[in-house]
């Protein structure tokens, strides 16, 4: 399991881990009353995860 975190790199495993406590913030804020909010918040990790997707892409487009 080590290996497998050394092979997906620092920067993205940041990403993946900002990515849930953006969706475990949006799934508070909707559950307490706030749905609006929390839609708005909920969309921020995909949006997220598809900038790594692109940046990912553009990098081994250089390669």
């Amino acid at each position: 399991m080590n290996s497998y975190f050394k092979k997906l790199g620092t920067p993205n495993l940041f990403m993946l881990i900002l990515c849930a406590v953006i969706i475990l913030v949006a799934e508070y804020l909707f559950l307490t009353g706030d749905q609006l909010h929390g839609i708005f918040v909920g969309l921020w990790a995909p949006t997220l995860l598809g900038v790594m997707i692109y940046l990912k892409l553009v990098d081994h487009d250089g390669r």
